[in-house]
This record gives structure tokens, C-alpha cells and sequence, in this order.
């Protein structure tokens, strides 16, 4: 510890700056008279007698008359035994204050604006462990590893976890092992462009953060079905479907399944039109009443507003209209839509391939 830091700490430990001033240079003088220690450091002769009688009165140094004030230094051992009684004292209140802290969360609200990426991150990780439904995630290499824990819950907890990767930088990313995804993540694709950071989880929570090289640091927390419905667009458009899948858990053989119609749609109007028979599994709710609904049926049709001819591969913009599908199930027939559903009978936010015939 050189000089300003042994100044700094005597003043951490209560003295002022004069009077740490003052005891640093005594204590290299060994004694000297209270002008010739003025002169020895920072502190004005005017006040250098009242600084004397203060480090006096704490122990510091003691005051004698040779013609004029003189001072020097006491055995330090009081001096030492204070100053780490206040170290102690001060390592207690930390751990302390660790025993007593519970990190408080930011209380949900449909809209949340957030300065700090740790408090994002934070609200993501409490979201994934809780969801059963989707999860959608666009995250770095390094940000990915930090989730695993949460995205292997949310994956136990059956939902469909759908990670795009990314770099920092426009670097090319590693490769990572098929073991690095299989039980953290449905389907993983790459991206090879800086991307902000998303998380939507169960249709109702999002979280956003702009990529770190951007000139303006903040972040979004959302806890509302529509404004949720908004990031998963950009999500769906901007950093998933046209990027380059490298790992999936999921084969061609039923049971095959889908967390959102459209991707649902793209699959099976082929084989319909190839006179397939799909049988498929339902869940979502009532868009009158918000009921749980849960069936399984035949689809007997599927409709959708772009135009395209039936052989072509329906891409994901040109689903951007109403889609819906038609299901029979039990002598009922039954109309059902994706998120946002308002001219079907149905929300689905989950459908199941259980047999192509």
C-alpha cells in the first residue's frame, strides 16, 4: 500500500483529511515540531495545532513542549486494534446486508423499461423455468450456456424451446455438439448477424435488449398477450425462419408437433393436397369464453389468405393473414386459429400430428 492509499484508508476509517494528512507524514518524520510537520504536508500551519489536538484526543500522536508544540507518533497498537475492530465490524455488516438481501424484482406491469441487461436476463431465466407452453429465444452462445438450467425446466416441463443463436460480433460461430442442445431445445438455428436479445415466453411475458455495440443501453420487460404478440413477429420473421436450422428434436414421424399454426400450416396443406388424411391433436382455448380446450380430430381443410399454388412452400410472410383450420372431431366440426384468434371458435397454441394416413 503505497502513501495516497494509506490516506485513503485512515480516512475510510474516520479521520479526516487533514488529520490523515498529518499522522501519515508524522509517522515518517518519527517527531517534529507542528510547523515543520505543516510543511511536510498538505495541511495550512493554520490549522495544523487544532489537527494535533484532535489526532491527540483519538490516540494518534501526543503533544509536547520543546520552545514550541512538538508531536509524534504513539505506539501505533491502539491505533491497530481500532482499525481492525472496524475492519471486522464492516466485514460483518457485508455479510450481513448478503444474509438480508433478497434481490427484489421488478414488479410485472404490461410495460416495464429497464436500465440494467442483468435485470432483463433476470426476469428471462424466471420466465423460461415457469413455461409449459413455447419459449422463444434469440441469445449469444455465451447467454445460451447461462440459460441451459432454465431452458432444460422449461423443456422437462414439455415446452417446445426454439433458440436462434448468434455472435456478438459478425464472426462466424463454433460449432457445437448435438449434445450441447438435445433436452435444452426443440429446434436451434444460427444466425450470422448481431441480433438483440429476445425472450418470449407462453404468449403473455417477453424480454428485450438491444445488442450491446448499440449506442443506447436499456431494456424492455413485458407481461401483456398482445405486446408479446409484437416481439414474437420480429422474432418469427427477422430471426427465425430465414436462418438455417442446426439441430431439431423432432423427426417427420408423427407425433409431430407445433406451437404455432402458421409453421403447422406450412406442413400439412402438401399432404392434404396430396389427399393425406391428418389426424391432429389440440389444445389451446374457447376465443368467447378463454376455456381450456383440448380434442383431437381429423383436418379436413386448412385456409389461408396468400395466394400461392398448392405445390409451392408456403413461406412464413405469406401466412401473414388469417389462417385457420378446419377440424372434425366426434360429429363436431370445429374452426381453429393461432395466437390472436378472434374469427374462429378456437385459439390453438398447440397442435399435435398424432397420424398421417
Amino acid at each position: 500500500m503505497d502513501t495516497a492509499e494509506l490516506r485513503t484508508a485512515l480516512r475510510n476509517a474516520g479521520l479526516s483529511q487533514y488529520q490523515a494528512e498529518a499522522y501519515v507524514a508524522l509517522l515518517q518524520l518519527g517527531a517534529a515540531s507542528a510547523t515543520e510537520l505543516a510543511d511536510a504536508c498538505a495541511v495550512p500551519t493554520a490549522r495544523i495545532y487544532d489537527v494535533l489536538r484532535d489526532l491527540e484526543a483519538n490516540g494518534y500522536i501526543e503533544t509536547y513542549e520543546q520552545d514550541s508544540l512538538h508531536a509524534r507518533a504513539c505506539d501505533p497498537q491502539s491505533v491497530m486494534e481500532d482499525l481492525r475492530s472496524r475492519a471486522v465490524q464492516l466485514d460483518e455488516a457485508a455479510a450481513e446486508i448478503e444474509t438480508r438481501w433478497q434481490q427484489p424484482a421488478v414488479d410485472k406491469h404490461m410495460l416495464s423499461i429497464v436500465k440494467r441487461f442483468e435485470t432483463v436476463f433476470s426476469r428471462t431465466e424466471e420466465m423460461i423455468r415457469d413455461a409449459d407452453g413455447e419459449v422463444q429465444l434469440s441469445v449469444t452462445p455465451e447467454q445460451f450456456e447461462n440459460l441451459k438450467p432454465a431452458l432444460t425446466e422449461a423443456y422437462e416441463n414439455g415446452a417446445l424451446v426454439k433458440v436462434s443463436l448468434h455472435s456478438e460480433h459478425s464472426v462466424e460461430l463454433d460449432a457445437l455438439d448435438e449434445s450441447d442442445y438435445r433436452g435444452v431445445a426443440t429446434e436451434v438455428r444460427q444466425r450470422t448477424l448481431p441480433t438483440p436479445f429476445v425472450a418470449i415466453a407462453d404468449r403473455t411475458g417477453a424480454c428485450f435488449a438491444p445488442h450491446t455495440n448499440s449506442v443506447n443501453q436499456y431494456g424492455v420487460l413485458v407481461d401483456d398477450y398482445t405486446l408479446a404478440y409484437v416481439f414474437h413477429w420480429y422474432f418469427q420473421t427477422a430471426l427465425w425462419e430465414v436462418w438455417d436450422v442446426v439441430y431439431t428434436a423432432q423427426t417427420g414421424d408423427p407425433p409431430i408437433v407445433y406451437s404455432d399454426i402458421r409453421h403447422f400450416v406450412q406442413d400439412a396443406e402438401p399432404l392434404l393436397h396430396d389427399g393425406k388424411r391428418i389426424v391432429a391433436h389440440i389444445k389451446g382455448y374457447g376465443t368467447d369464453d378463454r376455456e381450456p380446450v383440448d380434442f383431437t380430430g381429423e383436418v379436413t381443410d386448412v385456409f389461408y389468405t396468400a395466394v400461392s399454388a398448392p405445390n409451392d412452400t408456403l413461406s412464413f410472410s405469406e401466412l401473414a393473414g388469417q389462417v385457420c383450420l378446419t377440424v372434425e372431431s366426434n360429429g363436431e366440426t370445429y374452426s381453429v386459429g393461432g395466437w390472436g384468434a378472434m374469427l374462429e371458435e378456437i385459439e390453438a397454441n398447440r397442435i399435435t400430428i398424432e397420424e398421417i394416413a
